[in-house]
């Protein structure tokens, strides 16, 4: 089975405006966001048309449907994940699925001389918690560093460290560099010395089947809208123990199980963790999303958005004043390409691509302990995804070419 790019771009409605003055789209941004298949659109519209209710609580018709269609959701996500609807919590993205292990489970299990280990790769979603973390408990943190010729952790360091952790919090794969990490190493590694392990998979879901009961981590963070699911919504895998060990992090309705003016009691499992009215249409659209992404080989996904980027990287680095970070498309990366001119600045060159219908990204990325590594503030990025084409990628290519011939 080969991918039909021209047939799976029919199914992005948004593929086929205009912007610029005109100029075709070409969207290079997935690594921030992908676009949306027309059937996750229609998914949550039909919801919002014909069974708009809140779920869990009334007994009519409109709710009951809508109780029905969210639940549901939850079941696809979790078979999609490869995990139990009893091992899913719904949260608004990665970003509070990261901040509900910090505080909803480190903040309980963890105190003064813990370890918590991360890496220099890491989005500030997974910096800033533990940082938060160690002023209030007194926890440690240690730091893998990055190799900045490869692009790769050092995992010497790695190695070197990880004997006396408690939780060990690392990046599946790069949003700035692509790199992949080797997890199946880390988990290995980290499960020997006792700690738990969370892998960030917000940048890895969308290109590779989760396994969360294969994978054999602690908790896996996703979010939806990197895998053309809405935004606003995503999940936090964790395991039964360790749902058990933590306390809630928001309260509320919905999570109550009894309250008093004395003394309130909570329910169990993640019905725990997930307070007030919930993410229903984006959780209905999340799961709208697997199901479409089901129709296609996620192996040929991934192979074709890195093809896509190394073609580009290859292509651009020979152009005179750019330098590339990492090493884009080569093992098991992600789509990405991240670079910079030397005298053209990031946001100029990016506006400058703008108006030639070219959406890429610049700015650090939420990842600036890993941009000072190799010592700059910013690059421009540009990511591919199943929709993107060789032809956009050689129009890319040709339009910075013209950009740095003019102001180079």
């Amino acid at each position: 089975m080969s991918l039909d790019i021209e047939s799976i771009r029919r199914d992005f409605p948004i593929l086929s405006r205009t912007v610029s003055g005109g100029k075709s789209l070409v969207y290079l941004d997935n690594a921030a966001t992908t676009q949306k298949p027309q059937s996750v659109i229609d998914a949550m519209t039909r919801y919002y048309e014909q069974s708009n209710a809140n779920v869990h609580r009334a007994v009519h018709t409109l709710a009951a449907e809508a109780t029905e269609q969210y639940e549901a959701a939850r079941d696809t996500l979790a078979e999609w994940f490869g995990t139990t609807r009893d091992n899913l919590i719904f949260t608004s993205g990665t970003t509070e699925a990261i901040n509900l292990v910090a505080w909803g489970w480190a903040r309980a299990n963890l105190g003064a001389g813990d370890v918590v280990l991360i890496t220099e790769m890491e989005h500030h979603a997974d910096i800033v918690p533990w940082q938060l973390l160690a002023e209030e408990k007194q926890i440690e943190i240690r730091v893998v560093p990055v190799i900045t010729e490869s692009g790769t952790l050092d995992m010497d360091v790695f190695h070197a460290s990880v004997d006396d952790v408690s939780l060990v919090c690392v990046v599946h794969t790069s949003n700035v560099l692509g790199t992949r990490n080797p997890i199946e190493e880390i988990i290995t590694a980290s499960k020997k010395s006792g700690a738990k392990v969370m892998i960030d998979c917000a940048q890895a879901a969308p290109h590779h089947r989760i396994d969360f009961k294969g994978m054999d981590a602690d908790f896996v963070t996703i979010s939806g809208h990197k895998m053309c699911g809405p935004t606003g919504i995503g999940c936090l895998l964790a395991t039964s123990d360790c749902i058990n060990q933590m306390q809630p992090f928001m309260s509320g309705g919905d999570m109550i199980e009894q309250v008093t003016m004395e003394k309130s009691t909570f329910q169990s499992g993640p019905a725990k963790f997930e307070a007030g009215t919930p993410k229903i249409a984006e959780a209905i659209g999340f799961a709208e999303a697997a199901r479409w992404l089901s129709q296609h080989d996620m192996g040929e996904l991934h192979a074709h958005c890195n093809a896509l980027a190394k073609h580009t990287s290859e292509s651009i680095r020979v152009l005179p004043g750019i330098t590339v970070y990492g090493e884009p498309g080569s093992g098991d990366g992600s789509g990405v390409v991240s670079f910079l001119h030397d005298s053209i600045h990031a946001e100029d060159l990016a506006r400058f691509m703008d108006a030639g219908g070219f959406a890429m990204r610049t700015g650090h990325h939420c990842a600036q302990p890993l941009l000072d590594a190799y010592g700059v503030t910013s690059t421009n990025r540009v990511s591919f995804y199943i929709y993107n084409t060789m032809g956009e990628a050689n129009a890319f290519i040709a339009h910075l070419e013209h950009i740095i011939e003019r102001f180079g």
